[in-house]
């Protein structure tokens, strides 16, 4: 059973509201008078031993990593200034900050000082940045870019979405968020803020959404959808609405039945949504063959919905990311690497073992062969449709190319790709769009992928009795299973000192939802 984080009380001033026609007595809104002051201070710093000129290093500065690119005229051992934003807790007591992405490859999300902008770089055994540019299937890691574009209708904007190397300069996401023209969230802030537990996080991540929310008085919107035809009606009604519709108040109404949306009826109606647009049926989702909890994008949902596919998803983003907004869950697990997506964190060659673990094995199985060219491979890769078989290239003019020992780091960096994006390409553009519609690409640094999911499907109530006795041991725990002292140890461990978050996360780990 998925149930949401346990309610906080409301704050001083705000009373639940109970009417469809009336917004909650709010006389204030929700303060952010614990929210650490942020200042500019200057630092100084030696260019490292072998830094060219032009060259990024990567540094803690005022407990934060961050990423500076020695001036074109300085040489090791030289100092150079620059400028930091930090934070200037009120309290002393507050220790210092640092910004944790570091995952398990290397890869750890920066700062830049010359924009302040957020990028990705990995350090090696040394803790010098990897500056090397060839596909390395251990260590090499790809971040989705988008760029945003203006389209012709002015509540849909478009965009562009590829993968680009985790360390490039262009794969960097802004480190504040603006609202009415001014800085409510700052680099310092997000920084801060990450260090926290994930339930503070996910309550500084509402209150800076309260603030981004439109007041009563000032518009609200109101859906009225009949349930025999939930889909298309809240798909016409979410549709016709434009970016600023996304943060009003929404109220819900089932059409012929009486109710008052308390929050009841908008719970209920982002479950019946998410759940039917989730649904294998309808061809715009499939179980992931890896794990049949979690959901993937179907490459071939043009063919369920040859007219308006894509909008089903863009509306799905805006779904997803109103629901966020507004504390609300969604019925339905994307494959891990998805939430990655929608985070900006680096995707590498093993997401593709949770995605497909045979075709996996066999790409890997590559590495060891004396001679790859005996197999008679090319740039190309072959999907059947509906029984239609297609050929399609990798890389241009791939179908001439030959897979060799020398470019074989090309061909699996070729199909993590594909696999990973171009195959899904159109349908994750607009999952984007919609959910950033809604939701600051900023806001999100806070999180890591795994409590992106809890956020946004709940946190679980896990039954601990039911996963002990339906676990299955291998290896040398194979023959005593749960008598195995180091077992009983495990589950003495996940029993008296794991809390509830803990234990969803180990959850996660070892099922993948």
């Amino acid at each position: 059973r998925i149930v949401p984080p346990p309610p906080s009380s409301p704050p001083p001033g705000v009373q639940t509201s109970t009417s469809v026609d009336r917004p909650p007595e709010q006389l204030t809104r929700p303060s952010m008078q614990h929210r650490p002051r942020s200042t500019t201070q200057m630092f100084e710093v030696i260019v490292p031993p072998g830094v060219r000129p032009n060259q990024p290093f990567s540094l803690i500065a005022a407990g934060q990593r961050v990423l500076v690119t020695c001036p074109p005229n300085a040489f090791p051992g030289q100092k150079i200034r620059f400028q930091l934003q930090v934070s200037q807790p009120i309290s002393k007591s507050i220790e210092p900050v640092k910004l944790s992405y570091d995952n398990e490859r290397g890869w750890t999300r920066t700062i830049r000082v010359t924009d302040m902008k957020f990028q990705w770089v990995r350090m090696d055994d040394k803790g010098d940045i990897d500056l090397n540019k060839r596909f390395d299937m251990k260590h090499s890691a790809y971040v989705r870019k988008l760029d945003f574009l203006e389209g012709n209708d002015p509540r849909m904007r478009t965009g562009k979405v590829c993968l680009v190397p985790a360390s490039s300069s262009d794969a960097v996401v802004e480190s504040k968020v603006m609202h009415n023209q001014k800085e409510i969230v700052s680099s310092a802030d997000i920084a801060t803020a990450q260090q926290k537990t994930y339930e503070e996080k996910a309550v500084w991540f509402q209150e800076i959404c309260s603030q981004l929310s439109e007041d009563w008085n000032d518009g609200h919107i109101r859906l009225v959808v009949r349930r025999a035809h939930l889909l298309q009606d809240a798909l016409h009604s979410v549709m016709s609405l434009g970016p600023d519709a996304f943060r009003k108040i929404w109220r819900f109404e089932f059409a012929g039945e009486p109710g008052i949306d308390a929050g009841g009826l908008a719970r209920e109606w982002y479950q019946l949504v998410t759940e039917q647009i989730f649904d294998p049926d309808n061809g715009l989702w499939l179980t992931s063959s890896g794990n049949q909890m979690r959901m993937w994008i179907n490459p071939a949902s043009e063919i369920s919905c040859p007219e308006d596919h894509l909008i089903y998803f863009r509306f799905l983003g805006r779904i997803m990311g109103k629901a966020l907004f507004d504390q609300q869950l969604v019925a339905g697990h994307m494959d891990t690497h998805l939430y990655k997506h929608i985070l900006g964190w680096p995707i590498t060659f093993a997401e593709l073992e949770a995605v497909d673990q045979e075709f996996y094995n066999s790409l890997v199985s590559l590495v060891d062969m004396e001679d790859v060219s005996m197999l008679c491979l090319d740039f190309t890769i072959t999907e059947e449709t509906l029984g239609t078989k297609k050929n399609i290239e990798l890389i241009p003019n791939g179908e001439n190319i030959e897979v060799t020992n020398d470019n074989l780091p090309e061909y699996l960096e070729a199909n993590l790709k594909y696999r990973l994006m171009d195959r899904i390409r159109p349908q994750l553009t607009e999952l984007l769009l919609g959910f950033f519609d809604v939701i600051p690409e900023p806001l999100l640094s806070i999180f890591d992928f795994q409590e992106l999911e809890l956020l946004m499907c709940g946190m679980p109530e896990i039954d601990l009795d039911d996963w002990e006795a339906n676990t299955v041991y291998s290896g040398l725990f194979q023959d005593n299973g749960g008598d195995d002292p180091v077992c009983r140890w495990f589950w003495e461990v996940v029993r008296e000192n794991f809390d509830q978050e803990t234990r969803a996360r180990l959850l996660q780990f070892v099922t993948g939802t």
